[in-house]
Formats: C-alpha cells, sequence, structure tokens
C-alpha cells in the first residue's frame, strides 16, 4: 500500500467514527465548481506519480494527485494523449480531479468523454476501506460500473486514488477552419457536418465565427478543408487551448452558465455572450437572468442547466434530480459512504 495513503486512511475512518465530514482537495484547480462543502480538508497531493504506462497497450495508470501536465509530458513522448482534452486550469489540473468532476475539452464530443476513457479506479470508501474497481476485476461486486460512477460524482462516493485509462494516439494532421456566420447558421452547419464522413474533432461558435478542427490522415484533412472551405487558421491550437482550459475571456464571467441541450436546439435568444460547442449540445453564457427561467429554458431543449461560476445558489449550482434520479443517489451515497464523510453539500445541498 502507498505510504501517502495510510494517514489519509487514519483520518478517514476517524472522521466516520465522528460522522465527520471532510473536503478532498488536491492541487485546488476546480474548487469553484458545485456547492459550498463542509468539513476539515483533506488534502490528497501526495498520492502522485506514474504506476504504470503501456504505450503498446494504449492504457496508463497513475494516482490521483498527479498533475495532468506530467501525464501529457509522458504520452506525448509516445505520440499519444488523452482523448478528452481535460481542462489543465493553469497546470493545476490533477487526474483526480479531472475524474471527480467529469469535466472533458473540445474533442469529447467526437472523441469520448472522461466516462469514457476510465478503465479502473482504486478508491477510499467513507469507512476508510482501499477498493479496487475496473481495470484486470471483470465483475463489480457492488452491481455498478463503480469506474464510471466515480466520474462526475464529485468526491461524495468515494476518495479516488488511483486510475487507469485509456489513451488514444496523436492525430497526425490537424487543421483549424473559420466561418463567418451566423449562431443558427453555425448550429445547423455542425449538425450537418456530424452526419457526414468528416474527420471531426471540436467545433465552437462564438462571436460570428465557427470554428472547425480537422484531425487525422493528411490526406484526409486536406480533403475536407477543400470540400469545406472557411478561411485556413494559423493559431487554431492556441485556440482551441483557450477553450479547453477555459482561458477565453468569456470563461472569466461572473455568472457563467453551462447549458446542456440537444444539439439541434436553435439558438436560445439568450442576453449577453454566448459560445456553442460540443457539436452544438452546449451553451455556455454570461446571461444575468433568474436560474429558475435559465432551467426551464435548457428542459425546453431537452436538457439542463448548470451554474458554472458565480455566487452559489440558495437550492444549489447543479439542477435538482428528478425523484429516481435522487433515490438512485441516496442508495449509492448509503452504500459507499453512509455518513456522507466526503465532500457533503459539494453536489447538492446538505441540511
Amino acid at each position: 500500500m502507498d505510504d501517502a495513503l495510510l494517514p489519509l486512511l487514519e483520518r478517514i475512518r476517524a472522521a466516520h467514527a465522528a460522522g465527520r465530514p471532510l473536503a478532498i482537495r488536491g492541487h485546488g484547480s476546480k474548487a469553484f465548481y458545485g456547492n459550498p462543502v463542509a468539513g476539515e480538508v483533506l488534502d490528497v497531493s501526495a498520492l502522485a506519480g506514474i504506476v504504470d504506462y503501456q504505450p503498446r497497450e494504449l492504457v496508463i495508470t497513475a494516482r490521483a494527485g498527479t498533475a495532468l501536465a506530467e501525464l501529457e509530458a509522458a504520452l506525448a513522448a509516445h505520440g499519444q494523449m488523452l482523448a478528452f482534452e481535460p481542462p489543465r486550469f493553469d497546470g493545476r489540473g490533477t487526474l483526480g480531479g479531472t475524474l471527480a468532476c467529469g469535466l472533458g475539452g473540445p474533442r469529447r464530443a467526437y472523441a469520448g468523454g472522461v466516462r469514457d476513457a476510465v478503465l479502473g479506479v482504486r478508491i477510499v470508501d467513507g469507512r476508510g476501506q482501499p477498493l479496487r474497481f475496473g481495470g484486470q476485476v471483470i465483475k463489480n461486486v457492488a452491481g455498478y460500473d463503480v469506474a464510471r460512477l466515480m466520474v462526475g460524482a464529485l468526491g461524495t462516493l468515494g476518495l479516488i486514488t488511483e486510475a487507469t485509462l485509456k489513451v488514444l494516439p496523436r492525430p497526425v494532421c490537424e487543421q483549424t477552419r473559420v466561418f463567418a456566420c451566423s449562431e443558427a447558421e453555425a448550429i445547423a452547419r455542425m449538425h450537418a457536418w456530424a452526419a457526414q464522413p468528416l474527420p471531426m474533432s471540436a467545433s465552437a461558435w462564438h462571436d460570428g465565427r465557427l470554428w472547425l478542427r480537422l484531425s487525422g490522415a493528411e490526406p484526409a484533412v486536406r480533403a475536407a478543408a477543400a470540400r469545406l472551405g472557411g478561411e485556413a487558421c494559423t493559431d487554431g491550437a492556441a485556440f482551441w487551448d483557450g477553450l479547453r482550459d477555459h482561458a477565453l475571456p468569456l470563461f472569466a464571467a461572473r455568472p457563467l452558465w453551462r447549458l446542456a441541450v440537444a444539439s439541434t436546439a436553435p439558438p436560445l435568444g439568450l442576453p449577453g455572450q454566448t459560445l456553442v460547442e460540443a457539436g452544438g449540445g452546449v451553451r455556455w453564457s454570461d446571461a444575468d437572468l433568474p436560474p429558475a427561467q435559465l432551467r426551464a429554458l435548457a428542459r425546453a431543449h431537452g436538457g439542463h442547466a448548470t451554474l458554472f461560476r458565480g455566487p452559489p445558489l440558495a437550492d444549489g449550482n447543479f439542477p435538482p434530480p428528478s425523484p429516481v434520479v435522487a433515490a438512485l443517489q441516496r442508495r449509492l451515497r448509503a452504500q459507499f459512504d453512509p455518513r456522507a464523510v466526503f465532500n457533503r453539500g459539494r453536489l447538492f445541498p446538505e441540511g
């Protein structure tokens, strides 16, 4: 067992016995995300380092506190990458935080999200028991795909200590094309192109311009670029890095809303700035409107609205779950963390 894990196990077991909450923290790059958390800080940054990397098998295993920059440097040396392009947040992003928050980048709509890349995890549950799921373990005794359940749970089901991910080769060729068009035209084009055999790996619209990234074999990229037209962009990598790392000006807005809707949904007509990505399925907005109005609008278009950044809302920054989902969440929490030791209140406000 990792020596850095032993003192954490002792604290978690003591917290469970006392019913005392703990707030999991790595490098703190995503502390803004979710609702306020109760409890003493449980610093897990010492759980760091790559455990195993098999380039020929396209699989890497690392501890949760490993910086994404370290992971990506190791992968780049072998011409490989994390396909879901997680935000790195000025180099402070870690593997565990990425999995806990479930945040992907521009490529996720075309190559799969965080959950699709997870093969297995090691966790510590709310009782202080080390557990392993996925990877070489074929069947989860709990009856759930626990490795994937941990993605997006914001640490409320357990402390992720290690994860195994599948990786992909980096594209041989990439090219970004830019088109001047309205938001409605951009959404229509994204939808139409998604139905065609094009080597698309990212798309986004903002401020009257549609950005499209093509990735793959050079002949395929060149043929697609010639067919689609648009302007060649010499600084395309900088734009996609800015979108991936939430460094574009819009991401500094407070409030900042993330509306996940049907990719074919028309422009939502929100005031202020809008950025459309993920093939039309994600709309970022700085609209300062009542939360209930924004959530109703998202529901009307087949989705939901999350306050991504901004002062916490009384009823929570995430949309309230349906009764069925809420019941499932309670069952999972009761199984993995019955005394709500981990990140109490972060996913949904708790009394």
